[in-house]
């Protein structure tokens, strides 16, 4: 198969973005949030995780503008792409919880040994240390929705910032602490 070459918009509008424009980024959401959302929503048939995987579409070419390649096809399709690995995804994820909830456990697990708790409490020793080296915004958000249980919702009530920005604090928060605990090889 040929590779499609993005067109010239395409272009500058990715140029611009890969170079910190939020308006081009603005652009593109205007465009192509009304195709995103409508293929999340015809997969996952849930409008709150339709919005919630446009809105991590959008996030992905702002965090990552770098993954998209305009000789490789249209933003048009680089973006939907993500958006219906996503919600596929999550009917997956969605199916198997269901399955797993209903099912029988078919094997039980064997008793934990004195050397597998001593690895898992300096795991967590050092997952709670990478969280204090947070900037705050991350911190706490990540705090409230891990240790305090709270749903991404309710992190953005109780830091007085909208569900997105709350939502968008706690998955940059992760992809950071994943990251620096990669380096620790934890």
């Amino acid at each position: 198969m040929v590779p499609v070459e993005a067109p010239y918009d395409d272009r500058l509008l990715h140029q611009r973005v890969v170079g910190g424009d939020e308006s081009a980024l603005g652009e593109v959401y205007d465009r192509l949030s009304p195709l995103i959302f409508g293929l999340s929503l015809r997969v996952t048939r849930d409008r709150v995780i339709a919005e919630d995987i446009t809105q991590e579409v959008f996030l992905v070419l702002w965090e990552r503008p770098l993954a998209y390649d305009p000789d490789r096809g249209t933003l048009r399709a680089w973006l939907a792409t993500i958006a219906h690995r996503r919600a596929v995804d999550h009917v997956r994820a969605e199916e198997r919880r269901r399955v797993s909830a209903l099912g029988p456990r078919l094997f039980e697990r064997e008793p934990a040994r004195l050397e597998d708790g001593v690895l898992a409490a300096d795991e967590a020793e050092r997952v709670r240390q990478a969280v204090t080296e947070l900037p705050d915004g991350l911190r706490q958000a990540v705090e409230l929705a891990y240790y305090g249980g709270r749903t991404y919702r309710q992190v953005g009530e109780e830091l007085g910032v909208p569900e997105g920005t709350a939502k968008s604090r706690i998955r940059l928060a992760l992809r950071r602490l994943a990251d620096a605990l990669a380096e620790e090889e934890v």
